[in-house]
């Protein structure tokens, strides 16, 4: 079991395989407008992280679903990065898991059974740890194997976050650093430390269970979880939602440092160039700043950190609640703002 290598099945990994968010955006607009019920309080209108379905005056269903090829080699890790990251949407919505379903494509004729029940066995680890059951799902033969979960939860709806929740003067706070996905590509590569293969695993397992406190936490307005359309791809999202401008400090920024490592050499992911393609137009890019920046800004998170717009006075009790939760990297990293008269809104980085 110890000699296959999972990543030898799948072109791409992780959220690093994800549509890019160009094509996608061209994918949804010739998609047939389906039903919006008063209930759905959640839907495709806002690019977030989950729906969310009003049952009654106290409770909210949160519905998501996430799924991708292998990011690493070992079955069990595959499992546990792909139930973590799935689980995040329910966390970036405010809302509590309460049960999954697994999804589940293999080559049967390639991979031993063994090696799949591992991949299930870190996934169902993942959950017993978020304190829910995988009550079922469903699986079928493949050419490149993908696992991940349809995640169930509940909130308040009025503790529903939004990417079109945000406010002018908010300040952004980022929980996890940036540059999994360049750990990825050096992973491919055979080029990944020990060290830096754990600092991997480290944060991609790292549950955004944190995500239940801030949304209970008054001022905080949006949140997002960065994932494989890149920081600066998940808070355009918050921009348009909430038709405001973002300034980010590029030297606030948490970054793994083998990543920074990696990203100086040049090796990055073929994702983060897709993304910046896509989405570089509504950005603000200071012209001194170097390109391997640009290659961290974009980079595809895999189960990334969550993003949190909240006014001033809340900073400190957001802070709190990350640190207590383990998320000793959480950092304030700039801030939202009204974009000029009858400008879209954009994202401004600074370099000081």
């Amino acid at each position: 079991m110890t000699s296959i290598a999972l990543t030898q099945f799948s072109h791409g990994g992780g959220c690093g395989c994800k549509i890019a968010p160009g094509l996608l955006a061209e994918i949804l607009s010739r998609a047939p407008q389906g039903l919006v019920p008063p209930e759905l309080m959640v839907g495709l209108e806002t690019s977030d992280d989950a729906a969310v379905y009003r049952l009654n005056d106290t409770q909210a269903l949160v519905a998501t679903t996430d799924f991708f090829t292998p990011i690493v080699d070992d079955p069990r890790d595959f499992g546990r990065i792909a139930a973590t990251n799935a689980l995040s949407d329910i966390y970036a919505m405010g809302g509590t898991p309460i049960m999954a379903l697994a999804l589940v494509g293999m080559p049967i004729a390639k991979l031993p059974p063994e090696v799949i029940g591992q991949i299930l066995a870190g996934g169902a680890e993942v959950c017993r740890d978020a304190g829910i059951p995988i009550a079922g799902g469903h699986s079928i033969d493949l050419l490149e194997p993908i696992y991940g979960l349809v995640a169930l939860g509940l909130v308040h709806p009025d503790r529903v976050h939004r990417n079109a929740d945000g406010q002018a003067g908010d300040v952004l706070v980022l929980g996890k650093p940036l540059g999994v996905g360049i750990l990825s590509a050096a992973l491919k590569k055979g080029l990944l430390t020990e060290q830096g293969y754990a600092q991997m695993l480290r944060h991609t397992t790292q549950l955004n269970r944190v995500g239940i406190a801030l949304g209970a936490l008054s001022g905080v307005h949006a949140m997002t979880d960065v994932t494989g359309f890149g920081l600066a791809g998940h808070l355009l999202e918050i921009c348009r939602g909430s038709r405001l401008d973002a300034q980010v400090a590029l030297d606030q920024l948490p970054l793994i440092e083998e990543a920074v490592t990696f990203a100086r050499e040049g090796i990055v992911t073929g994702a983060s160039a897709r993304n910046w393609a896509a989405y570089g137009a509504e950005v603000a890019w200071p012209a001194e700043a170097p390109a391997w920046m640009q290659a961290l800004a974009s980079d595809p998170q895999t189960s990334g950190g969550l993003l949190v717009s909240c006014q001033l006075d809340a900073v400190d009790a957001v802070l709190a609640e990350f640190r207590g939760a383990g998320f000793a990297e959480a950092a304030v990293i700039g801030q939202l703002a009204a974009p000029s008269a009858g400008a879209a809104p954009r994202l401004h980085f600074d370099q000081t």
